[in-house]
This record gives structure tokens, sequence and C-alpha cells, in this order.
């Protein structure tokens, strides 16, 4: 595996440079020795996270013939990646492993094993009928995928039959595993350099076949390009918004969307598919094109965007960075985001200890929930007000555009938190987690997004070659 340290050290010495330049000229701290010193410390603190970042995979990983946490023995032939260490979600989930590709620290074998295994549990050509009303489209993609093979397309049950899935979270599958499908398949194509692996037969259809499928089988908005949904056949957007009920259009699938539709496109360049090439980048634009229109409105959010249009409407701090990290606003929208984030990181509505809030400590929907409708979750725990690390490096990207020293300092509020809490020390620390708040509250540790997707993007800044 490549280094990314020269990537580390011009971060690093960005940071760092800024930091020195806001000193008086005569302050001992503005001496070269003492910037080398910060530089120093700087490429060290980003070693620390790396290096726990591949400890965090590792620790997700159970091998053929193994099990953990009460699940059943991995009987699928090779070795599967959970959403984290110990077990707390024992099953190999499709968006967390997506998230993950990017940190470098999955190989391109694993990400071909977890695709086609992701193929084969694709639903056919005919809709499922399950259990309390619930409907598996043609073409869905599962939620997550049991140690035994077993296909589970809703969150909350590890139950892969009919009786999966109340309603709770959904009547239709969850809508972003459709596009992490695609992410987990260009991927592999980047890492490899090969585009051979689409002609492939899973189950008689070819694997650039079943991703088109996949990317049609969600509800969609034809003149926005957005995904929709409505109380009648819910969907759950985004699996970090699973226990949120919103209806209409959907900010953060549609950001998803957007991005599966430049994916495909490349993924039909590469296999000589023009005509198709041609619809997914129109797809794109139609997409950006709408977005602020769609989920924007100034006079109540700011730069916000919202997370839905009917049920949900709250500011979605997550899909105003991924819109930001993605280039999918632009102009005006994307500057008014990018400023009323950093009010917001300054005013402390979004952040602790560097981690991210979905929604703004003050445009709370009431006192009693940050959102407008939830699955029964507390205020400011899990979905519903606690503080998440997955997003972290989407937040610093954005707000050192415009002020360096600012990104600085929440990087530092993130390696601190990590250092403080690393799982590596021994009982009683458990970091990363998934989750946690100002008062004690902490959910799920040894949690892959929370340094896999940060790294991802900070270690991504220029550099020189490895």
């Amino acid at each position: 595996m490549k280094s990314r340290m020269p990537c580390l050290i011009i971060f690093g010495a960005l940071l760092g440079a800024t930091a020195i330049s806001s000193l008086p000229a005569d302050s001992d701290a503005a001496t070269p020795s003492v910037a080398a010193a910060r530089q120093a410390q700087a490429v060290q603190d980003l070693k620390f996270l790396r290096d726990l970042t591949r400890d965090v995979v590792e620790a997700s990983r159970v091998k053929s013939g193994q099990k953990t946490a009460g699940s059943p023995t991995n009987t699928c032939g090779f070795t599967l990646i959970m959403p984290g260490g110990r077990g707390s979600y024992p099953a190999f989930w499709i968006r967390d492993f997506a998230m993950s590709l990017e940190s470098g620290f999955i190989t391109a074998e694993e990400m071909l094993n977890h695709l086609r295994l992701t193929a084969r549990c694709q639903n056919g050509p005919v809709a499922r009928m399950l259990r309390h009303g619930l409907v598996v489209p043609p073409f869905a993609i599962p939620d997550h995928i049991n140690f035994d093979g077993g296909a589970v397309f809703y969150p909350g049950t590890y139950s892969s039959g009919d009786d999966q899935g109340n309603g709770a979270y959904g009547i239709l599958p969850p809508v972003d595993d459709h596009y992490e499908f695609i992410h987990i398949a260009h991927c592999l194509f980047r890492t490899a350099g090969k585009a051979e692996f689409l002609q492939e037969q899973i189950n008689g259809m070819p694997l650039i076949d079943r991703l088109a499928a996949a990317f049609e089988a969600p509800q969609t908005d034809a003149q926005t390009g957005s995904v929709v949904t409505d109380d009648a056949q819910r969907a759950v957007g985004f699996g970090f918004c699973d226990a949120v009920y919103f209806t209409g259009k959907m900010l953060f699938p549609s950001l998803l969307r957007f991005r599966a539709a430049g994916q495909l496109a490349e993924l039909c360049q590469a296999t000589r598919r023009a005509e198709p090439e041609r619809g997914y980048r129109q797809i794109q634009q139609r997409i950006s094109e709408n977005l602020a229109s769609t989920f924007g409105e100034p006079a109540r959010l700011g730069g916000w965007l919202m997370a839905a249009t009917k049920v949900g409407r709250q500011p979605d701090v997550w899909g105003t960075l991924y819109a930001l990290h993605l280039g999918a606003i632009k102009g005006a929208a994307a500057e008014r985001a990018a400023r009323t984030l950093v009010d917001a990181v300054r005013r402390k509505t979004i952040v602790f200890e560097g981690a991210v809030r979905h929604v703004p400590t003050d445009l709370d929907a009431s006192p009693a929930s940050a959102w407008e409708k939830t699955a029964g979750v507390a205020i400011n725990t899990y979905q519903n007000g606690a503080y998440w690390h997955t997003p972290t490096g989407w937040l610093i990207a954005a707000v050192r555009q415009s002020d360096p020293q600012l990104a600085s300092e929440l990087l530092s509020q993130y390696l601190q938190h990590l250092q403080q809490n690393d799982f590596r020390q021994g009982p009683g620390h458990e970091a990363p987690w998934e989750c946690f708040g100002p008062k004690g509250y902490a959910q799920n540790g040894i949690y892959m997004t929370s340094v896999t997707l940060p790294w991802a993007v900070l270690s991504s800044f220029p550099g020189p070659s490895p």
C-alpha cells in the first residue's frame, strides 16, 4: 500500500503556516524553529490518524469460518468487513463498507469480493412482497448482508426472511445502498485500473447491467432528478438518518444519486457505452442545477440546505457539507452555504470535539427533538442530536477554504478526542465512537467511518506524489 505521508506534510504545513503567520513578527512562536516543531507535530498527529484508521479497519474484519457477537459463522468464503470492531453491527453493511473504500486500507480483492456478494444478494427482476406490507422492488440492494449470506433489506433487524422489517424503517428498502453499490464498483475500477470485472456474469446478468438496474430502482422526480418518497411507500434516504422520518424530495440520497450518475458515466465510458454515458451526465447536471432551488430556503435557513421538502424540512448539516464536498452546488448557493457553516462552527452550534451534529442546535424542530419526526429517538442521542466524526473531513475541508486557522482548530479537536480515547489503550477506551455527546453519552466504539472517511478527505489534499 502506498504511503500518503507527503500529503500529510503538505496539510500539516498549510495549517501550521497559517497559525504561524497570524502571530506578531516579534513573537517567539513565529521563529523558524517553532514553526518547524509545529509542522513536525502536525505530521505526527496525522500519522496517528493514519495508523488508527488502519487498525480500526483491521479490527472490523471477520475471517471466513469465524463469528462475532452472536452472529452466524462467516460462510461467505472470504473475510467480511463490518461497520466496526467488537461486533456492534455483526454483518456486512453496504454503505459503511463503501464509505470506507477511499481510505486506502481496503484492498482491491476485498472490494471485488464484497461487490460480488452484494450483486448476488441483489433482488431479482420481480418485486418481493414481505410481511407487514413491505415491498422489495426489482433489483433493490440490501441494507446489510449477514455472515451466512442472508440478505437483509431493512435496518433494525438481522432477519433475512419475509418477516424482516415492520415499517418503522420504511416500506421500501433504504435508497443509499443502491448508489453505494455503484460506488464500490467505481472505487474498484479506479483502484485496479481495469473494467473487465464489469462484464462478469452474476446470476446470469452482467455486473454493469446490475449497476444500471440498481440506479433505476429508487423513486425519483423527473423534473429535478432528486430522490423522492412519500408516506404510502416511504423509503429511508440515507442510513445515517434511518431513524428519522422524511417525505418529499430528500437531499442526501439525491447527492448520492448525483455522484452515482457521474460514476456510472465513467464506467460506461470505460466499457464503450456512449449513449448511456450521455444519459447519466444529463441526470447529474439536472440534479446539480435544481439542488439549491429545491432544498434551499435562504430567508429561513440561510445557506443550509434542508433535509427533505415535506416532513423533515430542518437544515441538514451533513447534506450541506456533502453538497459542497461534491461540488454539486455552485455560485451564490455554495458561497452562502460556506459562510453559514463557518458561522455555525464559530458559534458552536454544529460541532463538539471535532464531531458534527445533523441539525444546528439553534435550529432544532422543537425543544424535544432536532428533527420533526423520528422513530422514537431521544433528543441529543444517536441521529437526533448526537455528534458524529463521520463527516468531520468534509467540514474541515469546507472551512479550510475561507478560514484555515479555524480548520486547524477543528482538526486539533478531532485528533485530541481520538488520542484521549483511543481504543488501543485498552479497557475503558472505545474511540472512535459511532456518535457521542457532551454529557457522557456515547454509542458503539471502534466505529469505522468515524476515521476512514475523515482520513480519506484529509489525505487527499494536494501534495507531491508518494
